[in-house]
């Protein structure tokens, strides 16, 4: 093994303003990075290296199909961050373990294996290393996501060939992501900004804790200009690509934070690809994360208004709304996922018919932009499974358990 030393909008669809999607697959990226040093890249390939040993020692020939890096590094855009020693990696390590057979047999077979593994190799790599199973014939029948576009137009194989991926071309057609995706993106990167709230009201704040809520202030920054880019169907994979294309991101009717959410995502760009450990003061921290906060209702009113067809005026409005948040899946399958991931008690929750996901939607706009006056509210939707599993150690912990079950 080898160690590694909201305004109003006019009544017209977002989707009149899609334009033709790529359809491609990139070319295969030669480095993990844009500028990372020499040293950087060979010792991320390094990682990858042993990474394959590990699993080829735990995962039979006959079953393991391919292995991919996604995330940042597969793609070529991986963070540089700068320290006295020479560059070293920042983000987190993505594999994706491709395997023969039924993907829920091979979770249960292989799951508990895969994070001993990944426990093992993250203080050798210095980031965290994740190994996530999929199915390729079952990537290959499901719609396209956020995740899976991402995945299929950029990715570095370290086991496995490209013709594999045959039947995939739909997954790569940008402008057919849905507008559930956007949101989707804007629930994980506003429950990071929840989470470092969390941290700033701690009694003792830490380097640790600066470092976390810098961190998630620039993956929110970033995913606002994300998210309106995907709403006109303009997402791409490269987030550099992402950024030029929001400078010239020009709609009939603009929203009036869109110079707003341009800068931000600058921000979130610069720290993605050359991050760093966070200097700044608890006070800076805090004024900059409101600043985010702020913009990220303003992103998510419009977004949702676009995708439900519903005004919001407030976070409130939002959340006491009849509205279904998730109107893009059916009653059975809500039923079957509520059963499968809660068990039978969610057939006495709020409403086994409508996905998770909208009690997740609901809860986190309250916790994040009106904690006071919708703490009642909250409550009920985290009062239900999976959160009422737990001991009550707030609406914060429990809201972090349901969206870990939804996300």
């Amino acid at each position: 093994m080898i160690a590694f030393a909201r305004p109003s909008l006019p009544p017209r669809p977002l989707s009149a303003q899609r334009t033709n999607g790529s359809i491609g697959p990139v070319t295969a990226p030669l480095r993990f990075t844009l500028d990372g040093s020499d040293e950087l890249e060979g010792f991320l390939a390094d990682i990858c290296k042993t990474v394959m040993a590990g699993l080829r020692g735990l995962i039979p020939p006959d079953r393991l199909q391919a292995v991919l890096l996604g995330g940042g590094y597969g793609r070529g855009e991986g963070g540089v961050m700068g320290t006295p020693e020479g560059d070293r990696p920042y983000n987190d390590l993505e594999f994706y373990v491709c395997l023969r057979g039924n993907r829920h047999l091979n979770e249960w077979r292989h799951r508990l294996p895969l994070e001993v593994l990944g426990e093992i190799l993250t203080p050798m790599a210095g980031v965290e290393i994740e190994f996530k199973i999929i199915s390729l014939a079952e990537l290959r029948k499901s719609r396209i996501s956020m995740f899976s576009y991402d995945l299929l137009m950029g990715h570095r194989w370290l086991a496995g060939h490209g013709g594999l991926l045959l039947g995939f071309a739909h997954h790569r057609i940008a402008d057919r992501i849905p507008l559930s995706e956007a949101i989707r993106l804007l629930m994980n990167r506003c429950s990071g900004l929840l989470f470092a709230d969390e941290r700033l009201k701690r009694d003792e704040f830490t380097a640790a804790d600066a470092d976390f809520v810098e961190r998630n202030i620039a993956k929110a920054e970033l995913a606002f200009g994300d998210a309106v880019l995907a709403a006109h169907g303009q997402y791409r994979w490269s987030c550099e690509e992402r950024h030029r294309r929001l400078m010239r991101l020009s709609p009939a009717f603009p929203p009036q934070w869109l110079n707003e959410v341009r800068a931000s995502h600058a921000a979130g760009l610069k720290f993605k690809l050359r991050p760093h450990r966070s200097a700044e003061a608890r006070a800076a921290l805090r004024e900059r994360h409101a600043a985010a906060v702020s913009l990220g209702l303003r992103v998510w009113l419009w977004l949702e208004e676009q995708r439900l067809g519903s005004p919001f005026a407030t976070a409130r409005d939002y959340a006491e709304s009849p509205v279904n948040k998730c109107p893009e899946t059916s009653r059975l399958r809500n039923l079957l996922v509520n059963l499968k991931t809660f068990g039978v008690r969610s057939l006495f929750s709020l409403n086994p018919f409508r996905h998770p996901r909208d009690r997740a939607l609901r809860a986190l706009s309250l916790l994040l932009w009106d904690p006071a006056a919708g703490s009642g509210t909250a409550q009920k939707d985290l009062s239900s499974p999976p959160c009422s599993a737990s001991p009550p150690r707030g609406l914060v912990a429990s809201y972090r358990t349901l969206w870990r079950s939804v996300n």
